[in-house]
């Protein structure tokens, strides 16, 4: 059976943290939430620094700086009506899983983020996952209705996982 997280770290600073047990635990969070089975789909999760994260930002959206994750779907779930609900995923079988997609975290600039924030460093983390695991699965907040959609959807989830509303 494939793992939900195919968890890579590129910078010793993720497992210091713990980085595959926080996105797995926010990942079985989202699914939860949304009703969705862990059996079935798996999400792949890089965590790396800003030198990787700036480098892929500019391969794939033109943008030459580091920012805190990337997210690549696998499909294009997203919603045709403004803040209407994305398209749910169907589940492939456990020894040949349906891929959400990929997405990339920055130690350097998650850890600032937090810091700035006064929010502890796994509570951000935890955050970011569930809201690049959401843009896989179609959510977005590029519209207004979208990003209401989106925002209280994380709200919901982070909820489950004792963590405050980052809004």
């Amino acid at each position: 059976m494939e793992p939900l997280v195919d968890c890579v770290t590129e910078d010793d600073r993720w497992d210091a943290l713990g980085l595959e047990p926080l996105a797995l635990r926010a990942v079985q969070a989202s699914l939860a939430v949304l009703g969705l089975p862990e059996h079935g789909f798996t999400l792949g999760v890089l965590g790396c620094d800003d030198a990787r994260i700036a480098a892929l930002n500019a391969s794939f959206r033109h943008k030459p700086t580091a920012t805190n994750v990337l997210s690549w779907p696998y499909d294009n779930l997203s919603a045709k009506a403004e803040g209407g609900m994305p398209d749910r995923p169907e589940p492939g079988e456990a020894d040949d899983p349906v891929s959400f997609g990929d997405l990339a975290l920055s130690y350097d600039t998650c850890a600032r983020e937090a810091v700035a924030a006064g929010t502890p460093l796994p509570d951000h983390v935890s955050h970011l996952v569930v809201h690049a695991l959401l843009h896989c699965l179609g959510y977005d907040h590029i519209r207004d209705g979208d990003a209401t959609l989106m925002e209280a959807t994380e709200v919901r989830i982070l909820a489950t996982l004792g963590i405050s509303d980052p809004y």
